[in-house]
């Protein structure tokens, strides 16, 4: 059986916002410069430091196998088609390193944190400021030195923006169009480009919110909700309306804090059939003008690999 992540913002907020008065969110980068802004919200910025670092890459491979909530192989339900799209990029809000399958969410090594923002109400992570990268390219360079040393199993990454390509057809035309996607548990945004048209927002934007681009016209809509990646779900579970994806070193990453090369670290993640969409007519053609609609933009697994 397919279960969704339905929104639970309330769940979710409590995990990624950090308290107001002074900034003093506990479970913030420890090694990370944090001001207090305007808005009431934290801001999080690396220092300008030497190396060497963890180089953290971005890969996106449809060959890797799709999976479902807990890890496992996943089917597509009966009046479902899927696709695996063509990603240009992707954004990543929270990124940790968990010993082993028992530290539960953010009791790692949190490595990486984005920007918050209160400017649509909620904490929300902000779009804005996000940092957005395509396959091959690097994510975040982190200095070795501020990483605790230890052995971690797996990997954590909570996964905000989608930007991809798709096969779709209109009245007999098939076409491929582009489509932006929000998966993260709350997104504010001011504007965003999804291929060369913008949407103009102004505020939060829940899990699920897509915006899809062809011939000069823009559609938009909010998926009901989310496949989340967790083999670990029975001993480190995440909130519902997280997108928190889930996965295991095939050695475990050890950080001695005597390192005197980079060390890289690749997140691959499986596109494997990653956009779904009810299939008015199961022709498996994504038709939006014949009452197709998306229904899930999960990405279907998390494999980090180290050079």
């Amino acid at each position: 059986m397919r279960h969704l992540f339905f929104l639970s913002v309330m769940t979710s907020a409590l995990i990624f916002s950090c308290k107001k008065e002074g900034c003093t969110d506990e479970t913030a980068l420890n090694y990370n410069s944090k001001a207090k802004k305007d808005d009431g919200s934290c801001e999080y910025a690396q220092p300008t430091e030497t190396g060497p670092y963890l180089i953290v890459k971005l890969e996106f491979d449809s060959l890797q196998p799709r999976l479902d909530n807990f890890g496992q192989p996943a089917t597509i339900p009966a009046n479902h088609s899927a696709q695996s799209p063509k990603f240009h990029s992707m954004s990543a809000h929270y990124i940790e390193l968990a010993p082993n399958q028992w530290t539960a969410l953010q009791t790692g090594e949190i490595i990486y944190r984005g920007k918050e923002t209160t400017a649509g109400g909620s904490m929300a992570a902000d779009f804005d400021n996000a940092v957005i990268k395509g396959n091959g390219e690097v994510f975040a360079k982190i200095p070795l030195k501020n990483i605790a040393a230890g052995s971690y199993e797996w990997l954590r990454v909570s996964v905000t923006y989608q930007n991809f390509d798709l096969k779709y057809k209109y009245q007999n035309i098939v076409s491929t169009g582009r489509l932006a996607s929000f998966v993260g548990w709350n997104t504010y945004i001011k504007t965003h480009t999804i291929r060369s048209m913008s949407e103009t927002i102004n505020a939060n934007k829940l899990q699920g919110y897509w915006a899809f681009e062809d011939f000069g016209i823009v559609i938009n809509g909010q998926a009901a909700g989310t496949t989340v990646v967790n083999p670990l779900h029975n001993t480190s579970p995440i909130p519902p309306g997280s997108c928190i994806v889930t996965g295991n070193f095939n050695t475990p990453l050890v950080i001695t804090g005597n390192e005197t090369q980079d060390i890289t670290m690749t997140m691959s993640f499986s596109t494997n059939k990653s956009f779904e969409w009810y299939d008015d007519n199961q022709d498996g053609l994504y038709e939006p003008g014949a009452g197709d609609y998306p229904v899930d933009m999960g990405l279907r697994g998390l494999k980090p690999i180290v050079e």
